[in-house]
């Protein structure tokens, strides 16, 4: 802008350069360039998150989290709020038009308060904290998240979405009890700040009680009361897909041989990829269904969702091989190839609900819109895409889903599956092909490591169930986008990247996901460095986020400065990032040979035992490692000249509890004396007996397999 000023005022060189009519089109260039320049920039204009930046232009006087912003509140005698939200939440969207860009309001924020703007996708660790206290506060919580603190950072008054009115006189109340009833406020923030404290309280069992399949068979039948068995998931809207809950779900069911409780995730699985809640062009899934048919999403996609949903569809089709599966898996992996990936290998992190101000407007379509575009295919793309009541959402707008199986649809149309998945593709191509010439909605660009390991692992479990290179390759380019851009020194990781910055340390939840998809990774490859790297940040974890006694591992490391540490426990959306280091222990402990993982990794779960079968969707992934230890475990060593063939074959099949290893130059102590380089050798062992080594892969899937019977 300063060089086309200065150029502008030159006018003697200027019309050297153009003609008369030149000038005066550069100069029409120069007033519209003005007329939209903005008329506030606050310190959010410095940072790299797309949320902040959203509200850089704010007359709020945002800053970002800091040990500074505290420390000016002290100075000033300020009390804080705390802001916290993510670029995909619409309600954040509503209040900050309504409260955060309107003067009058600004000005009350800014002369009484020191202003933080969080995004609680870079630092879920202050999301935490705040929204315990909410909670406690409100007994309920969500996005927005606005928590007003002391100014040392203490909680004193919270709730997430407010209309204007009602915010400003929350504003002018606090700023008046504070100036007014000093004793009062700070007497309340420290019976909240024990509260948030107390939460983090476990109970260690002592001795450790004896693990039984009762308690998941109880945890089942207990869960089984709330499933929703014509549609799938629960029988409650709105629906989410918590692929952590199915994953359990399917390898307790494949273990129990429970043809109700299969047919119950299959149901599910079907269900969510015919619905609305899966874009059937593009792929990739939505965050929920607002209503009981996985119809109406909140049309906001989530790389989280859709690395672990991979991972659920390609398992579930090495369970039970269904082309629909297949196709998902395909579809999803490549929408985040072509839309997702950066040069470096790494994944952005969502897509935005809304395009033009409106939620879902980029993935609609209207009848006449599409009998235009499809001319006679239209006639069965009707059908197939529910071109009609079912599909019909509002202002002649319909959301694409489906009715039909695929066989039951291509028996319809006297199709081989073939040729329906041939002619799906064709109206995908046209259909994308037109939707790409819309107003598109956001991406929000920024990466982070934790969820950059749940894709990666996603890309790593369709290799297992496809055995199609693409997906390694896709796996392997964003590992090495990890180990080169976020590791740091000494096993330290990074949460976060973008324009080549990383500013933030990892949390748990970047280290669990991290290791469990470079273990993931070793067993696809056979090659050592993704095992050693996994190794070095759970010696990490456990140096700087393990609690010594319950051998729970805190969010936060011991570095940390906020008020309290919080240990995440409950599995939602995504699983809790101890049950997932739980299951690191107990694998790392089989590839390392190191006992004292695996008693870690067992004591961490005695913690949660005793009534999780009252909550099975909240302690589905700790069900998942619990299965490791009341379940048959096996280890799978592949070597000899077809080694990757046999690693192949052995890969395709749903064998959820076991571990493979090999590779000809292997060093892992579980490969000692195990390892041949001149024919092929396949030892299968169960605790820690190994059966007579066998040539082929058939013959060591059949020996899990009589594991479990």
């Amino acid at each position: 802008m300063i060089f086309l000023i200065s150029f502008l005022y030159s006018f003697e060189a200027i019309y050297l350069l153009f003609t008369q009519n030149a000038f005066l089109q550069l100069n029409q260039i120069f007033v519209l360039t003005f007329a939209v320049m903005e008329k506030y920039t606050n310190a959010l204009i410095e940072e790299t998150s797309p949320y902040l930046l959203q509200h850089a232009h704010n007359p709020v006087n945002w800053v970002s989290w800091s040990e500074e912003a505290f420390e000016k509140a002290k100075a000033e005698n300020k009390l804080v709020l705390v802001s916290i939200g993510y670029s995909a939440c619409h309600w954040c969207h509503v209040m900050e038009h309504e409260s955060f860009e309107n003067e009058e309001v600004a000005a009350l924020m800014n002369k009484f308060f020191v202003c933080i703007k969080v995004d609680r996708e870079e630092r879920p660790d202050v999301d935490q904290v705040y929204m315990t206290a909410v909670q406690l506060m409100t007994q309920r919580g969500g996005w927005p998240l606005n928590c007003f603190t002391l100014p040392d950072g203490r909680p004193i008054y919270g709730g997430t979405y407010f209309q204007r009115e009602q915010w400003m006189q929350v504003l002018k109340s606090l700023e008046h009890s504070f100036k007014n009833k000093p004793e009062e406020v700070l007497e309340y923030a420290e019976k909240l700040h024990d509260g948030i404290q107390q939460s983090e309280w476990i109970q260690t069992p002592e001795p450790i009680v004896k693990f039984e399949v009762e308690k998941l068979k109880e945890l089942v039948l207990r869960w089984s009361h709330n499933f929703d068995n014509r549609e799938g998931g629960s029988s409650r809207a709105p629906k989410f897909p918590l692929p952590s809950n199915y994953e359990f779900l399917l390898r307790f069911g494949d273990w129990q041989k429970d043809e109700l409780l299969l047919k119950h995730v299959h149901l599910t699985l079907e269900k969510m990829a015919q619905g609305g809640i899966y874009d059937q062009i593009g792929g990739g899934f939505a965050r929920y269904s607002v209503d009981m048919l996985w119809k109406v999403p909140h049309f906001e996609k989530m790389l989280y969702d859709n690395g672990q949903l991979v991972s659920l569809y390609a398992k579930a089709y090495q369970q039970t091989p269904k082309s629909i599966y297949k196709r998902i898996a395909y579809q999803t992996v490549e929408w985040i190839e072509r839309e997702m990936l950066t040069p470096e290998g790494a994944f952005f992190s969502a897509i935005d609900a809304d395009s033009e101000g409106i939620e879902g407007k980029f993935y609609v379509w209207q009848k006449e819109e599409l009998q235009k575009l499809l001319g006679e295919d239209f006639n069965w793309v009707k059908d197939f895409y529910s071109v009609n009541g079912k599909g019909y959402w509002e202002e002649n707008n319909y959301i694409l889903l489906r009715d039909a199986t695929d066989e039951r649809f291509a028996n319809q149309m006297r199709w081989t599956l073939d040729e329906l998945e041939e002619n799906i593709h064709r109206i995908n191509d046209i259909l994308r092909t037109e939707r790409a010439h819309r107003i598109k909605p956001g991406v929000d660009d920024k990466c982070l490591t934790a969820w950059n390991a749940l894709m990666l692992k996603g890309c790593v479990d369709a290799y297992f169930a496809f055995n199609d290179d693409y997906f390694l390759h896709l796996a392997l380019k964003n590992a090495r986008w990890i180990k080169q851009f976020q590791c740091g020194e000494n096993g330290k990781l990074r949460r976060n990247y973008k324009n080549g910055k990383s500013n933030i340390d990892g949390f748990l939840e970047d280290y669990a996901n991290s290791i469990a998809a470079f273990i993931r990774l070793y067993e696809a490859t056979f090659d050592e460095t993704w095992i050693e790297i996994a190794a070095e940040w759970l010696v990490f974890t456990q140096t700087h986020f393990q609690d010594e006694k319950s051998k729970m591992f805190y969010f936060t490391s011991n570095e940390t400065e906020l008020i309290a540490r919080k240990m995440e426990l409950n599995d939602n959306v995504m699983p809790a990032s101890n049950s997932v280091m739980a299951s690191n222990l107990f694998l790392l402990g089989k590839y390392l040979e190191v006992p004292s993982y695996i008693q870690d990794a067992e004591q961490m779960i005695a913690n949660v035992y005793d009534g999780m079968e009252h909550y099975g969707s909240g302690y589905s992934n700790w069900s998942n490692a619990l299965l490791n230890f009341v379940q048959p475990f096996g280890e799978i060593c592949v070597s000899g000249p077809n080694e990757e063939q046999i690693r192949s074959e052995i890969a395709k099949v749903y064998l959820p509890n076991v571990i493979l290893y090999g590779g000809q130059k292997g060093t892992l102590p579980i490969l000692k004396n195990r390892i041949s380089n001149t024919e092929n050798q396949v030892f299968v062992c169960h605790n820690q007996t190994c059966f007579p080594p066998v040539s082929d892969a058939t013959s060591a899937i059949d020996i899990v397999k009589n594991l479990n019977n």
